[in-house]
């Protein structure tokens, strides 16, 4: 398990500001999300399903957000190739979501990024937890809005009073 502050502090604030898609709120939902997805990265492949990374992302998501959303948002997409240039300016596999985990960062912001919903405010957990639920579990998905904010103490995340 990663140590949630270097993980924002080197992984999700330099990626998403890579992107310009940098906010608090945007930051702090991303912690939230891979303690609920991965335990902050003790599981890097799901048991028992295709989901990759420390977002725990499927490859089916993956390519549907290059499919269907970078498509069409230009120059998004050279951001996001830019900052991985080992792709020869293709959609990268799925796969780079194990081993890269600025490009897993970014790919799991452009997938609330693409929600109509908006992100929590800055320091609503509980927020931040309805808005994982709807848009990156979804209602199919078995985690809970309680799951979420359990994960934070478990990942040793440091909650307003």
């Amino acid at each position: 398990m990663f140590d949630a502050k270097q993980f924002t502090q080197y992984v999700i604030k330099p990626a998403l500001e890579a992107i310009d898609l940098y906010s608090e709120s945007a930051e702090q939902l991303l912690l939230g999300t891979a303690c609920a997805e991965s335990k902050l990265g003790t599981y890097l492949h799901q048991i028992q399903g295709p989901a990759l990374g420390v977002f725990q992302m499927e490859p089916v998501t993956h390519d549907d957000l290059w499919n269907n959303y970078l498509l069409y948002r230009p120059e998004l997409q050279r951001q996001v190739i830019r900052l991985t240039p080992y792709t020869g300016g293709l959609m990268p596999p799925a796969s780079l979501m194990l081993t890269d985990l600025r490009y897993a960062a970014i790919m799991a912001r452009l997938l609330y990024r693409r929600s109509p919903m908006a992100l929590q405010k800055k320091d609503d957990w509980a927020g931040a937890a309805e808005v994982w639920k709807k848009v990156y579990n979804t209602y199919l998905g078995s985690g809970t809005v309680n799951k979420f904010l359990r994960s934070l103490a478990t990942c040793k995340v440091t909650q307003p009073a």
